[in-house]
C-alpha cells in the first residue's frame, strides 16, 4: 500500500511540456545574447519596446505549450504584454503616442481574444476558439471605431492628416465591415458538442 502523494493523471506530461518550452527559450536567449556580445550588436538601436515584446512572447509560448486550461494563465498575460510591446514599437516608430486613446482596445479585449483563438486552435478547443474570435473581433471593432472618432473627427494627432492611422483606419473599417457581412451570409454551424474535450 502506498501512502505517497500521486499526481493526477495527465498532468506530468503537461508540466514536462511547459518546462521544455522554458528550457528551450532560455537556451535560445543565452545563445542570442552570447552571439550579440561576440559581434558587438547594440539592440537598443532597434527600439526599446523589444524588451517588452520578448518577455511577452516567452509567456505566450509557454502558455500555448500547456494543453490544459491552466496554460491560459500564462498565455493571456503573455499575449497582453506582447501586444503592449507591439503598440509601443509602432508608436516609437511613428511618434503616434496619442493613439493610446483607442489602442487600449487592441490590448484588451483584442490580445486576449487572439490568445484564446491561438490556444483553442492549437488544442482543438473550439468553444474557447469561438469565444476568442468574438473577443478579438470586439477589440478590433472598438479600435477602429474609437480610432475613427479620435483620429478622423477630433484629430488628436494635432491635425496632421498624413499620419498612417488617419489614412489606414477608414480602410480597416471597410475591410472589417466586408468580413462581417460575408460572415453573416453563411449559415452558422450548430452549437452542440461545444463542451470540453477530454
Amino acid at each position: 500500500m502506498s501512502y505517497g502523494w500521486h499526481e493526477p493523471q495527465g498532468t506530468g506530461g503537461d508540466r514536462n511540456r511547459g518546462t521544455l518550452v522554458v528550457g528551450l527559450f532560455l537556451v535560445l536567449l543565452g545563445v542570442f545574447f552570447l552571439a550579440s556580445e561576440q559581434f558587438g550588436t547594440d539592440f537598443g538601436r532597434y527600439g526599446w519596446p523589444i524588451f517588452v515584446i520578448v518577455p511577452g512572447v516567452f509567456l505566450l509560448l509557454m502558455g500555448l505549450a500547456i494543453p490544459h486550461e491552466g496554460g491560459l494563465g500564462a498565455a493571456i498575460p503573455g499575449g497582453i504584454i506582447t501586444m503592449v510591446g507591439l503598440v509601443l514599437a509602432f508608436q516609437d516608430a511613428t511618434g503616434a503616442y496619442a493613439s493610446w486613446a483607442y489602442a487600449w482596445a487592441l490590448v484588451a479585449p483584442g490580445s486576449v481574444g487572439v490568445t484564446l483563438v491561438l490556444w483553442g486552435l492549437l488544442h482543438r478547443r473550439w468553444d474557447i476558439f469561438d469565444s476568442g474570435l468574438r473577443s478579438a473581433a470586439m477589440g478590433l471593432g472598438l479600435f477602429i471605431g474609437f480610432g475613427l472618432f479620435f483620429e478622423n473627427v477630433l484629430s488628436i494627432d494635432g491635425g496632421d492628416s498624413n499620419t498612417v492611422l488617419h489614412n489606414a483606419l477608414p480602410l480597416m473599417a471597410v475591410g472589417l465591415g466586408v468580413v462581417i457581412v460575408l460572415w453573416n451570409l453563411f449559415p452558422s454551424r450548430p452549437q452542440s458538442g461545444q463542451g470540453p474535450t477530454p
